[in-house]
């Protein structure tokens, strides 16, 4: 029941905010903002909450305490990112919030997963070194923890860098398709909604005007739709739409207006809403029938149709289909461009849009719920799933017919009408020739059983160059270094124990490794300096004589 009755709690919570609300603790000497409310932070809040209620009630079947747990403390920290003020409390969320989600791809306990786990937990380790590492510049150069716009530097970039690794910004993306493919069937939907959302948020909050994100979103806008396009794995196709998704929000931080922030944040709490439905309809197919590749699925629409319909809900929204949430959302964005008259952004945004359609709305409920008829057995689906994707499409649908339910939540006053007749009737005109090129394509659309190649070649490539270099170059050299310490050691015991017998058994030896007639010369392991010790009566008789010297030279 913590499932669906924290969301509730928190969402009880959200509600009673207002804007201009801040709780501060004295930290040495500064002082840390862990709770700041505005207008761009309570409209991710609601949202994340809203998500884990829906995802709570899709995994209500869920018997893993673990990941109950790691979900809830993964949505919990993103909250905590969101409302932060300030940087340090920013950070420790961030960090909670990379350990909790790697236990949502660990908790499928498959070798890939565990490989793929660990993997992302490396690289938002690294990140999180990133971000740590700008704010301690930022303090030194400041003095100042606050988390606020970002005006350039090198703790700025760091910053940035650390950020735009969370958003998956190419070529910092790889570990998104990597790893979400490869989490839970429930934890895919919870690990699609935060991560990127959070980079999302804080980009907006401290680099928002930063004309590089405009051009690196539309980059990821046209990379994530190129990359599905060719995905057979379905989980791994829509975890590459995110990064296209995630894209339109980058874009629209870096034009910076406040049309560009309202579109960003109505686009972002859409898309967690129908990429979480996306996710549930393809995990549903996994529980259902293990498989989740194009070319291993198919013919299901008879024996899933609740699943397919539901999955389509979402489909139609992240293709902006009217009538559905990604309409209102992604619509934003793409008026905040034309205001600035940036027609090139606007061209390749739109081109994405062709790409999503073609591929999440066409390709992959076609070739998973019709085509090629398979022998598969189709286990029941949990009731659960089916309610929490009912109601998460229901959400879909509401924000699409009544666009006011997610504009009246924006940062900033919409001034704004999606639904006009030449808006309409272009975005229909995309989507019927989209569809036509698809029907005449189709069988050129399949999935195929092959590896695309991604950046991520470019350090598993090298890695078994690195490991040899980096840990077994390194472990020879220690072994190497110790095992002349020891020598070195046995050596000086040798020759401190009796330095006359050992030099001269030293110096009587050949070229053979024999001595002379007097010496013969063992193997160092076995010398025995006892052998060539003098006598004990020798070394007395020795110091008395250095003593009676002595007192002769003293006392003369």
């Amino acid at each position: 029941m913590a499932f669906v009755a924290l969301p509730l709690m928190v969402a009880a919570v959200l509600l009673q905010l207002q804007p201009g609300t801040t709780l501060a603790i004295p930290f040495l000497n500064y002082e840390l903002v862990v709770l700041r409310v505005d207008r761009l932070s309570l409209a991710f809040g609601i949202v994340f909450t809203l998500i884990t209620f829906l995802g709570g009630m899709y995994s209500f079947h869920l018997k893993d305490t673990g990941e109950r747990v790691a979900t809830l403390l993964y949505a919990g920290s993103a909250l905590g990112v969101v409302f932060a003020g300030d940087l340090l409390t920013l950070f420790a969320f961030w960090e909670i919030m990379a350990l909790s989600s790697t236990y949502l791809i660990l908790a499928r306990r498959t070798s890939q997963s565990r490989a793929a786990g660990l993997r992302y937990l490396f690289v938002h380790l690294f990140g999180g070194g990133a971000l740590l590492a700008g704010i301690l510049f930022h303090v030194a150069e400041t003095g100042s923890l606050a988390f606020d716009r970002f005006e350039g530097g090198v703790a700025a970039y760091l910053i940035l860098f650390a950020f735009a690794l969370n958003a998956a910004v190419p070529l910092l993306h790889a570990w998104l398709p990597d790893a979400y493919p490869e989490g839970t069937v429930t934890g895919a939907v919870f690990l699609s909604a935060f991560t990127t959302k959070t980079a999302v948020y804080t980009l907006a909050r401290g680099f928002a005007g930063w004309e590089i994100l405009l051009w690196a979103g539309v980059a990821m806008a046209i990379y994530g739709v190129v990359y599905a396009a060719i995905e057979n794995d379905i989980r791994r196709l829509l975890a590459y739409h995110i990064i296209s998704q995630v894209g339109y929000m980058v874009a629209a931080v870096g034009l910076g207006s406040e049309a560009a922030i309202n579109g960003a944040t109505a686009h972002a709490f859409a898309h967690i809403l129908y990429k979480g439905l996306l996710f549930m309809g393809a995990g549903a197919v996994l529980y259902a029938t293990g498989r989740s590749k194009l070319t291993e699925l198919g013919g299901l629409a008879r024996a899933m149709p609740l699943t397919f319909s539901l999955y389509m809900v979402g489909a139609f929204s992240i293709s902006g289909v009217p009538l559905f949430s990604g309409f209102a959302g992604k619509s934003l964005v793409l008026h905040a461009a034309e205001l600035d008259h940036l027609a090139l952004a606007v061209l390749l945004l739109n081109l994405a849009s062709v790409g999503t359609f073609l591929s999440t709305t066409l390709k992959l409920p076609y070739f998973t719920w019709f085509g090629p008829k398979r022998s598969l057995a189709v286990a029941p689906v949990p009731r659960g799933m089916h309610v929490g994707m009912a109601l998460t499409a229901t959400v879909n649908v509401a924000i699409g017919v009544y666009p006011a339910l997610l504009y009246n939540l924006m940062p900033f006053a919409v001034d704004y009408q999606p639904y006009t007749t030449p808006h309409v009737i272009q975005t229909l005109q995309l989507l019927l020739f989209t569809g036509l090129g698809f029907w005449l394509l189709a069988e050129k659309l399949g999935g195929t059983a092959t590896i695309s190649l991604d950046a991520d070649w470019l350090y598993r490539r090298p890695a078994r160059l690195a490991y040899r270099v980096a840990v077994e170059g390194t472990s020879r050299a220690f072994s190497a270094v110790d095992s002349a310490s020891l020598r070195t050691a046995r050596l000086l015991a040798n020759l401190s124990a009796d330095p006359v017998g050992y030099l001269m058994l030293a110096a009587g030896a050949n070229g053979n490794g024999k001595c002379g007639a007097r010496y013969s010369m063992p193997q160092l392991g076995l010398y025995n300096p006892d052998r060539y010790r003098p006598p004990l009566g020798v070394v007395v008789l020795v110091v008395l004589l250095c003593l009676i010297l002595g007192a002769w030279i003293f006392f003369r």
